[in-house]
């Protein structure tokens, strides 16, 4: 919802514990909406709360490279949003998400066994 993103915003400025749940929760939602918030977050937090929010990152998207995938191609999108902020902010993320090797890819045909 729009009128979270205040609310959590502030939330994730705060400790840094708390950054790192939250990060984790809204990417978990594997959306636009958990990660447009985790952009703006990103756009505005200081050094040691942007370390919390790029361990969230590889907490959650370093096992399946599906989800990685979706999240980039999501983070790509976001870079061009209207919201200067949430374009600024998903760079950092999609910087990230490119980086990251995941555990568990896909098996292709002829790849079996």
């Amino acid at each position: 919802m729009p009128e979270a993103v205040g609310p959590l915003l502030r939330l994730v400025a705060g400790d840094t514990l708390v950054t790192r749940h939250t990060v984790r929760s809204l990417l978990r939602r594997m959306d636009g909406a958990g990660l447009s918030v985790v952009a703006s977050a990103m756009a505005v937090a200081d050094a040691r709360h942007g370390d919390w929010i790029h361990t969230a990152v590889l907490d959650v998207f370093g096992i399946h490279a599906t989800d990685r995938d979706e999240a980039l191609r999501v983070c790509e999108g976001l870079t061009r949003d209207a919201d200067a902020r949430v374009a600024e902010g998903a760079r950092r993320p999609a910087e990230d998400l490119a980086r990251i090797d995941p555990v568990l890819h896909p098996v292709r045909r002829g790849e079996e066994g």
